[in-house]
């Protein structure tokens, strides 16, 4: 059920990711789910590594979107995104294979001392929303 669109912009650094109209947008900020509506509250939140729902007058489009900034204004949306994908772009081997290099290094298998484990964490969590767009 279409409500009152909005305009949603989101950006990486290597194109304009999409641009068009939406009546709701859903994302993962690193306060947790979010729905936004037209006449949303004005808000600025930090994305995290999940799947971002954009629903359309015609339908529903889901992209991979791992880092960034969102900015609600009653009218818009801007997502300043650090990667965004959509289903088709993405290698599901490519995906499995960062998944299990993370897990290894968080596990300890490695045997790297000096591992960083945020960035381990990162890269876990960035394979893991590939994978659970494409299924």
């Amino acid at each position: 059920m279409a409500g009152k669109l909005f305009q949603l912009k989101i950006i990486s650094p290597d194109r304009i990711f999409y641009e068009g109209e939406a009546w709701m947008v859903e994302f993962t900020s690193s306060e947790g789910e979010l729905g936004v509506y037209a006449d949303h509250v004005p808000l600025t939140t930090i994305l995290v590594p999940g799947i971002m729902t954009i629903h359309e007058q015609d339908g529903i489009k889901k992209a991979a979107v791992h880092a960034g900034f969102a900015e609600i204004l009653q009218d818009r949306v801007n997502v300043l995104a650090e990667v965004a994908e959509w289903p088709e772009e993405i290698d599901i081997n490519r995906a499995n294979e960062a998944r299990i290099r993370a897990e290894r290094r968080l596990g300890g298998a490695s045997g790297e001392a000096n591992i960083n484990f945020v960035r381990a964490e990162l890269a876990l969590k960035r394979s893991l929303t590939r994978i659970k767009l494409l299924s």
